[in-house]
């Protein structure tokens, strides 16, 4: 009897570290991602977020929302994250309009709702970029 070749897996391109506190939304754009052929782990808040950081996870891109339900939010997050992996790449998500946000975010915010396009042509686009 033959055994037929494993199916052929697209290569990783990249870990991703969500960080959204909709379970549901998280897990959506997590699977997204995953079908992009990313790697993803998510984190409802920020300390679990912390704890991956903290792991020897390889982590490429930390991918965020801005307002949760906490004392630290994602700005506050994507600079306690830098501290521990120096060139982390990271993309905001936000609901929101928050004057003068820009000038704060360490990366590109996405608007909620995002398209799953739009999702992960910014996640390629950052993780390109040098």
């Amino acid at each position: 009897m033959n055994a037929s070749p494993p199916p052929m897996m697209a290569p990783c391109k990249g870990h991703v570290l969500l960080v959204e506190d909709d379970q549901t939304f998280g897990e959506t754009m997590g699977q997204v991602l995953r079908n992009a052929g990313y790697d993803v782990s998510i984190a409802t808040d920020f300390r679990v977020a912390l704890e991956v950081l903290e792991s020897d996870r390889p982590i490429d891109l930390l991918l965020t929302d801005i307002v949760m339900p906490a004392s630290v939010n994602g700005i506050a997050l994507s600079r306690m994250a830098r501290l521990r992996r120096r060139d982390l790449k990271v993309v905001y998500l936000t609901g929101y309009n928050i004057p003068g946000i820009e000038n704060e975010a360490l990366g590109p915010i996405l608007r909620k709702p995002v398209e799953e396009a739009q999702l992960v042509s910014e996640v390629a686009r950052v993780l390109a970029a040098s």
